[in-house]
């Protein structure tokens, strides 16, 4: 992944690491209003605390498998993780993607994941040549124009 995914997924997890004993003190507040079996605000605290938990576990795992590569150390001839590239569409438009992984992806900033059907239809193209995409609205035709490392 990026840097800056990666410092997006650990902000997320100290925001959640934060909330921990928020939710521990919501527990304790609705246990002190006596029956459990029909307090709907313990239940929803409790529901809460598996959320935030199962989140904490799934972000701590993507953490510590993260690879971070900064896309202006590589380089080469080929669409690869980390490149920026522009095609073309029919009407000859240019469309500029960077290729991310899938918890940077944000396709309004120009982002795809590499999973992505465009991402995966672009890896190991080369400059000039055409790229077809089918895409939930149809099938789409692109010409890669450009790829660039930044």
């Amino acid at each position: 992944m990026l840097a800056e995914g990666y410092e997006m997924l650990t902000a997320e997890l100290n925001a959640l690491r934060q909330e921990r004993p928020l939710i521990v003190d919501a527990i304790e507040e609705a246990r002190a209003h006596g029956d459990l079996s029909e307090n709907a605000e313990y239940h929803a605290a409790k529901e809460r605390q598996g959320q935030v938990e199962a989140q904490i576990a799934e972000i701590e795992d993507k953490v510590s498998r993260a690879q971070i590569i900064d896309p202006a150390t590589l380089s080469g001839d080929r669409v690869i993780f980390g490149a920026t590239v522009t095609l073309l569409d029919e009407e000859d438009k240019p469309n500029r993607y960077q290729i991310v992984g899938m918890t940077e992806a944000d396709a309004r900033k120009g982002r795809i994941s590499y999973n992505s059907p465009l991402g995966k239809a672009l890896i190991g193209r080369k400059v000039g040549e055409d790229v077809e995409v089918t895409v939930p609205s149809g099938d789409r035709f692109y010409l890669v124009d450009k790829i660039e490392f930044i």
